[in-house]
């Protein structure tokens, strides 16, 4: 074994000038980085890109200059996205000397949206969307009409091929952009019509009666959304299949020092609260100052109505954020002229003002609602009086485990087979299925970093749950202290014990309902961590196919035959498929599943919060008919059915 001697702090080059440091124009340093700027290359970059064109026309509607956007994905791979705008101006920028439209196209931090007076609202922060999308395209083409003309620019790889032209007349005004993602920065242009269906009906309902049309023409797909009632149809949309306490949802808007507030809410006979806000129709998954300001009023208007009519006793505790928000699905939306995002990912929104605003339109709102409407009040109070009850037990169960969790290894899971490292970022949990893989697991792992907490069978299901019952789960406590940061509002990811937890179960039924069992626990109760991108699925081999010369491990049936067609010459094939982890020795476990080099893992990811949450309720709820249709409207999709 040699040693390198080479100090990470000695410099290659002792010759170290100005003429080293490289200088990337705008569009170089998209395509040298894209990532910085979309995310990712893989398929969410690339709907990123359609995401960016749309959210300029969404920014014409908000400015009430647009009714109908198009979206249309185009045989040859490209997508066009046609608006009935203002169209973008075409006339010379006297910063830059070239057109506005080739401005805009061209330039990073370019475009209306900085100054307040054309666009009073904006879901562009730092107006990088439109040179980003073109920078990133094969070619991408501009149409803008204006002024009774149609005109037209285009580009390759963000590099204009001449000058804005005129190339016929129009009858109305707006802005079409075609454009073909780069094959050669993106793995595969392939985009996902159901993923772009719910993002865009998001939009939908964020701005009413603004119809939104989706069509893909390689499959001959059309989807249209427009909803007058906004945010109140988004709010029954969410609970289509819960059974509702009061009939329709309360909504709730006024404009205050120019911030537009919007809420809709109703309560749910669920558990689990499902809130989602938006500001200037960026949905801001990690919340921020609205969603504060929301909550608070919630809660100070509820303990005022429950003591003003004595459905609360003077000697009684008052409601507080968990009681009132049990059952709950609200969307809150606020349109403001300047939006501080923390990030580039704008999963925050930061305006101290805002929580003011939000706080006083809602506390005005919901407090008259109450008054005119007693019956729904009741049905809301009792609501959350009986989540109070069931509070207290769940509030006892969750210090007892956050106690644990934050003492020494020795509190920690009997059951649990901890690594020797103490860097969380260098750590990882498997969360293994029953005791057999368990086994299996802790002999073939690396004890230097990675862990192994075995289930003993299914967890509880949580969307079925209350609050106390779930924490009072042997195997979710386990969960819980054993990852050390804590649950729900009290979740904590500095204290994270393990920065990757993966799970580990089965590829039959019984591993695929477990599988779904702790999704269900981790996006209902520790939704942060999936956020934050600490949540993957290990991914087992479906079968071993071997000769006497090779072995091969197939992770899939399209896979296992092609495998065969290579090997239908062989004298001697012998397959085996795996329904169980424990079925294979420790060595085998850390070749397919566990060692870092070979393994392959599935990142968790909540692309559209919304629909998860939807899916998740309608596969684990209560309600037996929404669960039916699903299964029979996918059957034909269902693979590797374990019969």
């Amino acid at each position: 074994m040699t040693q390198d001697t080479t100090s990470l702090t000695e410099p290659l080059n002792n010759e170290y000038t100005a003429e080293d440091i490289q200088v990337l124009g705008g569009r170089e340093a998209i395509r040298r980085r894209p990532g910085m700027y979309i995310g990712s290359t893989d398929q969410r970059g690339l709907h990123h890109l359609l995401y960016e064109i749309v959210y300029n026309s969404i920014d014409e509607a908000m400015a009430g200059c647009c009714t109908k956007i198009v979206v249309t994905i185009q045989k040859d791979g490209a997508v066009r996205v046609e608006d009935n705008g203002r169209g973008i101006p075409l006339d010379i920028h006297p910063a830059t000397n070239l057109s506005a439209l080739e401005t805009v196209m061209t330039t990073l931090h370019a475009g209306a949206k900085f100054g307040g007076h054309i666009y009073q609202v904006s879901g562009g922060l730092h107006g990088v969307g439109a040179s980003v999308v073109n920078a990133l395209s094969s070619w991408l083409r501009v149409n803008v009409r204006r002024d009774g003309k149609l005109y037209q620019q285009e580009y390759r790889q963000g590099i204009p091929q001449g000058e804005v032209i005129e190339i016929g007349q129009a009858s109305d005004t707006g802005t079409s952009v075609t454009f073909l993602a780069d094959e050669g920065i993106f793995s595969k242009v392939n985009y996902d019509f159901d993923a772009l269906i719910e993002r865009l009906r998001e939009m939908a309902y964020l701005n009413k009666e603004l119809e939104i049309c989706l069509k893909d023409e390689t499959k001959d797909s059309e989807k249209t959304f427009y909803f007058e009632g906004g945010i109140s149809s988004f709010v029954r949309h969410l609970n289509r299949s819960r059974i509702v306490r009061h009939p329709q949802p309360i909504y709730i808007s006024k404009m205050v020092n120019s911030t537009i507030v919007e809420a809709a809410l109703q309560y749910n006979e669920g558990f689990t609260e499902s809130t989602f806000s938006f500001a200037n129709c960026v949905n801001t998954i990690d919340g921020g100052t609205h969603l504060t300001g929301f909550r608070s009023a919630l809660t100070r208007v509820l303990n005022d109505y429950a003591h003003k009519n004595n459905l609360l006793k003077e000697d009684e505790s008052n409601l507080v954020g968990d009681d009132v928000r049990e059952g709950l699905t609200a969307i809150i939306s606020v349109k403001l002229s300047e939006p501080q995002f923390e990030g580039q990912t704008k999963a925050k929104l930061g305006n101290p003002e805002v929580k003011s605003e939000v706080e006083s339109v809602v506390s005005e709102g919901l407090s008259l609602y109450l008054e005119e409407h007693p019956d729904d009040a009741r049905k809301i109070i009792e609501k959350c009086l009986t989540a109070a009850k069931a509070r207290e037990a769940a509030r006892k169960a969750r210090d007892l485990i956050i106690k644990r969790s934050s003492l020494d290894a020795s509190t920690l899971p009997g059951i649990l087979a901890d690594c020797s490292e103490k860097e969380p970022s260098h750590c990882e949990l498997y969360l293994v299925e029953g005791p057999s893989a368990g086994g299996s697991a802790k002999q073939g792992r690396n004890r230097r970093f990675q862990a192994i907490l075995p289930l003993r069978g299914k967890i509880l299901n949580v969307e079925k749950a209350p609050p106390d019952k779930t924490l009072s789960h042997q195997e979710i406590r386990a969960i819980i202290t054993a990852l050390g940061a804590g649950i729900d509002d009290e979740l904590d990811l500095s204290k994270l014990r393990y920065h990757r937890v993966i799970l580990m179960t089965d590829a039959d039924v019984d591993g695929s309902h477990i599988r779904t069992l702790l999704l269900t626990f981790f996006f209902r109760h520790m939704v942060t961590l999936i956020n934050h991108g600490h949540l993957f699925i290990a991914q087992p081999p479906l079968y071993s196919v071997r000769t006497p010369k090779l072995q091969h491990w197939v992770y899939s049936e399209e896979e296992k035959q092609e495998v065969m067609r290579k090997l239908k010459e062989a004298k001697k094939v012998e397959i085996q498929r795996y329904k169980g982890l424990g079925e294979m020795s420790a060595e085998q476990l850390w070749e397919t599943t566990m060692n870092p080099a070979s393994r392959t893992l599935l990142s968790v990811s909540v692309g559209d919060a919304a629909n998860a949450d939807h899916i998740f309720h309608m596969l684990m709820g209560n309600e037996v008919p929404p669960r039916k249709s699903f299964i029979q409207a996918h059957a034909k999709n269902v693979r590797n059915l374990d019969i």
